[in-house]
């Protein structure tokens, strides 16, 4: 009895090991020409700030600010070719100013839900604030 409980427990810890040696570790994602957002921003931080800023405030989806992809399949995230990723970045330097500068929130930071000035602050679900449609 005790010979087979060792044998068992040893091809249990063999297993094991084995499994814990190949298993492989996931990279975080690195994302690529982020210039207002940290560079080492989570998957799930970035994807919370696209969802609840920009689609919810703003009731927009990921193609008004993003280009597609050159192969015609999905979104080229990276690429600046479309001018609302560029009009999006100063509008995120604009709400953190007003909020460390103005507000007095020394740590404010996009996502944070101490932002007192927020996209949906002057947007309210539009695209365009009232008053500043395009011509």
């Amino acid at each position: 009895m005790n010979r087979k409980f060792s044998v068992i427990v040893l091809l249990a810890a063999i297993v094991a090991i084995t499994v814990a040696a190949t298993t492989k570790k996931t990279e975080p994602i690195k994302y690529t020409n982020l210039k207002v957002l940290p560079k080492n921003i989570s998957s799930r931080d970035l994807q919370s700030i696209m969802t609840d800023d920009f689609e919810d405030g703003l009731g927009v989806s990921c193609g008004f600010c993003h280009a597609n992809a050159a192969d015609g399949h999905g979104l080229d995230f990276a690429s600046d070719a479309k001018p609302e990723k560029e009009i999006a970045r100063k509008m995120m330097r604009m709400t953190l100013n007003i909020n460390k500068k103005w507000l007095d929130n020394k740590h404010a930071k996009l996502g944070d839900a101490t932002l007192i000035v927020q996209c949906t602050t002057c947007h309210k679900g539009q695209p365009f604030p009232d008053g500043a449609e395009p011509k």
